[in-house]
């Protein structure tokens, strides 16, 4: 940014000292008699110069002004430019004596300047020009390009939402600092070795934070400049819960990220552009890997290339989970590293897809990390939900409902981080639902969760989900309790087995009932549903103004007979 202003002032620069030097050629052509044709030249000269400098300024300033390469060339031509310039300007100035001599009506100007003196200074000052002229013809040319280069990527049918910083994603949280670190180190380690395998697998049973870890290694790679592209699958969304638009969206996310990409993945389109239709192992060889293979030959300083893709266990069909685990592992080895982060469940078919390809990956178990690092990563997220809660809360009440700065207290978290270890979606959950000002005070549903947990040996996910549940019909008349409960299992029934998820106003339009019943039941569920604060989702758009589940194991907890019989669905 310094640079282009510093381009700026010098322009400007150039454009005041050329107005300065036509205007004394101009006084010259007029009170000198015998360079005529010499004045005229230079005159000339320094009005095209004037003119070329002028649109170059107005380019600067202009909306495209950034996109004006500050290159070496341009600047060595306005400096020799105004160079020039001066030593014109120098000469040509009248000095003291003879603005004495013109008040008193003698004609005191002399032509300071030889006939090759001025053959020399246009010589210049027309290099000068045409350097800069050149300089802006490259650069419309690149803006033409990339004009073209863009058009070219839009016919790659991309799935909106599925990149980690996509506005779909922007809620979900990443690790925070202090936590996962020595995971997080060996991730780093893998993806800068040259050496380390090509895939790293991430897996753990559900709730354990595998997608939060995917976000914060995309994230973190993001910044330091090696993140190709990401893709986070979530089943039941029309994009998203299958391979149709993986390979063309990672190629797009390519493009965009690593210098050198798009060139080649439109020469692949150029040369065949149907290949967004052909089998997804033929799309992964023409849009990704040749392109990356042939940017690398034109890097000096090749970097490793990194590709997270989250949740492979979120796929429609089981045969595209061992079908990518396949093309991966077989990815010819690239002279920028390529390295693909996958997580999942280690549920079969992604078991059996990861045995077929035995030495080609690295892998890392969540659930069997040491319980007491995972506790420790839990307590320091419990202490800073717990934080945003408290503040929130002290923020709406009075001095005397104020809680206190150590509230709820360590024995308490710890308890807490003991009952969720190895599972972060109970204290994710959990903190949900406390902060949930729907129902009660942050103190009061602390409390429900604790009396829940003290009353009968429960199970894990009773521990996470039964708080919510019970919330829902406490100190509620029988007939209540059963209408609750009525509406709970239509409405969550339904959500759990829709293949894509609906807006508040189709869901009442799909039961047949009023949305206000619809947003009455789901007010209470916020802990476990992502709710949007509008009722219709607007056309062509990525769902985010749909009701979805917050993690599959609430589906499972409620249709697999783990919950309290009266709630299954």
């Amino acid at each position: 940014m310094a640079e282009a202003l510093g381009v700026a002032s010098s322009v400007i620069a150039v454009v005041d000292l050329s107005a300065k030097v036509f205007s004394l050629c101009l006084q010259c052509s007029q009170e000198v008699k015998n360079a005529k044709d010499d004045i005229e030249r230079l005159r000339k000269e320094v009005a095209a110069f004037q003119d070329t400098t002028k649109e170059l300024k107005a380019l600067i300033e202009g909306p495209r002004g950034r996109g004006l390469k500050a290159s070496r060339r341009l600047v060595s031509a306005i400096e020799d430019g105004h160079s020039t310039l001066g030593k014109v300007e120098q000469r040509l100035r009248p000095s003291t004596g003879r603005k004495a001599m013109s008040r008193f009506g003698m004609r005191a100007l002399k032509w300071p300047f030889e006939s090759k003196d001025i053959e020399g200074t246009i010589e210049k000052l027309e290099r000068c020009r045409g350097n800069i002229s050149l300089v802006l013809n490259i650069d419309q040319t690149v803006i033409l390009q990339n004009v073209d280069d863009r058009t070219t990527l839009h016919q790659l049918p991309i799935a909106h939402g599925a990149s980690f910083d996509s506005k779909a994603e922007e809620h979900n949280p990443t690790c925070l600092p202090n936590t996962r670190e020595e995971l997080l180190k060996e991730i780093d380690r893998w993806i800068d070795d040259p050496k380390s395998k090509t895939i790293f697998w991430l897996n753990g049973m559900a709730g354990t934070g595998k997608s939060t870890i995917a976000r914060t290694v995309a994230h973190s790679r993001s910044k330091r400049g090696d993140l190709g592209a990401s893709f986070f699958i979530k089943r039941g969304e029309i994009d998203r819960g299958n391979l149709n638009k993986l390979m063309s969206t990672l190629a797009y996310q390519l493009a965009l990220s690593i210098p050198g990409v798009t060139f080649f993945i439109k020469k692949a389109l150029d040369a065949n552009p149907a290949i967004v239709g052909k089998s997804v192992k033929e799309q992964f060889e023409k849009l990704i890997q040749e392109p990356l293979s042939e940017a690398a030959a034109t890097a000096t300083t090749p970097s490793p290339v990194v590709m997270v893709i989250d949740a492979l266990d979120e796929c429609d069909q089981e045969a595209d989970i061992r079908l990518l685990i396949n093309i991966f592992s077989q990815a010819k080895p690239l002279r920028p590293h390529l390295r693909v982060f996958l997580t999942s469940r280690p549920e079969l078919p992604i078991r059996l897809g990861f045995s077929e390809v035995q030495g080609s990956y690295q892998d890392l178990v969540l659930h069997e990390i040491p319980a007491q690092i995972v506790e420790h990563d839990i307590v320091v997220f419990l202490n800073d939900e717990f934080e945003k809660i408290r503040h929130d809360f002290n923020m709406t009440v009075g001095d005397e409902r104020k809680l206190p700065l150590d509230w709820p207290g360590r024995p308490t978290v710890q308890s807490l981080a003991q009952m969720a270890v190895p599972l972060f979606i109970f204290a994710a959950t959990i903190c949900r639902f406390i902060g949930d000002r729907k129902r009660d005070s942050p103190p009061m549903q602390l409390r429900k969760v604790l009396d829940y947990e003290s009353k009968s040996r429960v199970s894990q996910l009773d521990r996470t989900y039964g708080p919510v549940l019970r919330s829902l019909i406490t100190d509620i008349s029988e007939d209540d309790k059963k209408q609750i409960i009525k509406d709970f299992k239509m409405i969550i029934g339904s959500i759990i087995i829709l293949a894509n998820p609906l807006s508040v106003w189709a869901l009442s339009q799909l039961l047949e009932v009023d949305p206000d019943m619809v947003d009455n039941r789901l007010d209470t569920l916020h802990s476990v549903l992502s709710i949007p604060p509008i009722r219709k989702a607007p056309r062509n758009t990525v769902c985010v103004s749909c009701v979805a589940l917050c993690t599959r194991t609430y589906a499972a907890y409620l249709s697999q007979g783990r919950a309290d019989l009266r709630w299954k669905v």
